[in-house]
């Protein structure tokens, strides 16, 4: 049943282009990638080379890649590693923004069976020195932004993004001088250790296994990815959503477009130059792009932009009907996580109708929802989400791992189905409060606060309260000279929620802390 179902995938991915019949020469020379880095992104940057050649696969503010570049740099780059000590079973970390480096990196350490362990770009300084030493950190490839961030240390740096010069080596060096360097057989396949996002503790490090093509698959199923396309990816590709699409513009021959930091109005430059047919967004950068002055909206010819792939955080409020009424029928909301992978996919006709769901299962996905006793509940009845499938994690890299029931791993979070098979996400499951004995799920207030159109952005967290044991504190960014007060806005909710579901105080501040992936971090709400 499981070869039959992996053959259904490699039909869906023939279709969509992924999987294509070509010359015996190459498929060899794809088959030896194969066989000596594994499933890694190395086997996938010499494979798109021997497919793709010279068509353009990177640009960043420096110029245009093309996948013969990628593949020659980062073997260059892998023979530069190996002199310094870089070898299999090494763990190398990577503190880098959008751009070639975090390429040539990740190749470069998955042909040395060298583990990449993926840094978030946020981090402060005691907890980037924390993950070094928790995930055991061997050397560090980072931006020179980080240079105070990172430390001296006894570890070896290597620089791959400067503005200045720098006493350290650089990635760009490293490449020039090792073209002809040699590349040893690596004894393991390398891995990419993922780190969580964060938002409610300390990150986790997740490395995961391709046991299954269902990821992918389910992707390019719903989703209509086009071969040898443009895509602008926004999302940060050390972030499972950003590294996906990376991996996954690489199987189609994709050219991509990347820049260290996310500005709005360039984005939409970009897709407008380069006649990009995808965007990969984080949901904050929508906002971003839709608060923008309907001037500049107007002055950038979107026409050829087919698919908005967001993930990594809820849509808020009505942010979906927003985009689709200014750039059409366009978007897709996926939800998943770093430790079970895909988990659903909304289409721009499920957020048509919905504009709040994180759609339907996606291809091979099993998504369940159970109360607290393990049984699952009824449609339309709250429930925290377990999830089977092909793409699970196998534990974290300390040696712990997530809640499973009969085969299912939690994801963490709560919702419900629909009566038509939605999956709507309420939060965190450790988000929901008690309060006058009813169950409050955060969610649903900030959902209702983001509709006001006096408000930017909001967040609720349950604070005690001595007459309903809890109620909900929100935290509302207003617009612009907005007269709202926080009188106006509690009898806003309390017009359109139950009167216990009112937040107990509502504070307003001028922005809401956010991770590099645009999530909330409600920790930092609790201690402000």
């Amino acid at each position: 049943m499981n070869l039959l179902h992996e053959l259904v995938n490699v039909g869906i991915l023939a279709r969509g282009g992924v999987a294509r019949p070509m010359r015996p020469d190459k498929a060899l020379r794809i088959g030896v990638a194969a066989l000596r880095w594994g499933m890694s992104p190395a086997t996938l940057v010499a494979a798109a080379a021997i497919q793709h050649g010279e068509r353009a696969a990177l640009i960043d503010e420096r110029g245009t890649l093309s996948f013969v570049d990628l593949d020659r740099r980062s073997s260059a780059l892998a023979a530069a590693l190996s002199a310094h000590d870089i070898r299999a079973g090494s763990r190398v970390a990577v503190m880098c923004r959008n751009h070639r480096g975090f390429v040539d990196a990740l190749a470069a350490l998955g042909k040395l069976g060298a583990d990449a362990l993926l840094l978030n770009t946020a981090f402060a300084g005691p907890q980037l020195a924390d993950v070094l030493d928790r995930e055991r950190a061997d050397a560090v490839i980072y931006d020179h932004e980080f240079e105070a961030l990172i430390g001296s240390g006894d570890r070896p740096r290597f620089v791959a993004w400067h503005d200045e010069r720098v006493p350290e080596p650089t990635l760009d060096e490293l490449i020039q001088d090792n073209f002809d360097g040699y590349v040893p057989m690596p004894s393991r396949a390398g891995q990419v250790v993922i780190l969580t996002s964060g938002t409610t503790g300390a990150p986790k490090g997740v490395a995961r296994k391709a046991d299954s093509l269902d990821p992918v698959a389910g992707l390019i199923e719903r989703i209509p990815l086009r071969r040898k396309s443009s895509y602008v990816v926004a999302a940060p590709m050390f972030h499972t959503w950003g590294l996906a699409f990376l991996l996954l513009g690489l199987q189609l021959g994709a050219t991509q477009i990347v820049r260290r930091k996310f500005d709005p109005e360039t984005t939409l430059a970009d897709l407008a130059s380069h006649r990009a047919s995808v965007l990969v967004p984080v949901p904050v950068m929508l906002r971003r792009i839709l608060d923008l002055p309907r001037a500049v909206l107007r002055a950038y010819d979107l026409s050829g932009l087919e698919v908005v792939a967001a993930a990594g955080s809820a849509l808020p409020g009505d942010l979906a009907l927003e985009w689709m009424t200014q750039f059409g029928h366009t978007l897709y909301n996926i939800y998943g996580s770093t430790e079970v992978a895909l988990v659903s996919i909304a289409t721009p006709a499920d957020l048509r109708v919905a504009p709040d769901t994180a759609g339907r299962p996606a291809r091979g996905t099993i998504v369940k929802l159970l109360d607290d006793d393990g049984a699952e509940v009824s449609q339309g009845v709250t429930g925290r989400i377990f999830v089977a499938s092909g793409a699970l994690f196998e534990g974290y890299t300390s040696g712990e791992t997530k809640l499973s029931l009969s085969g299912l791993m939690s994801t963490g979070d709560v919702g419900y189905f629909d009566a038509e098979g939605r999956l709507y996400l309420q939060g965190r499951d450790d988000d929901m409060i008690v309060s006058g004995g009813e169950n409050v799920f955060p969610q649903e207030v900030e959902d209702l606060l983001d509709r006001h159109p006096a408000v930017v952005e909001a967040a609720a967290i349950g604070v005690p309260d001595e007459k309903f044991g809890q109620r909900l504190r929100a935290f509302v960014v207003l617009a612009e000279n907005s007269p709202l007060t926080e009188s106006d806005l509690r009898q806003y909710v309390k017009e359109n929620l139950a009167g216990y579901k009112v937040p107990r105080e509502i504070l307003f501040r001028s922005e809401l802390p956010r991770n590099a992936t645009g999530k909330i971090v409600k920790r930092l709400l609790q201690e402000s």
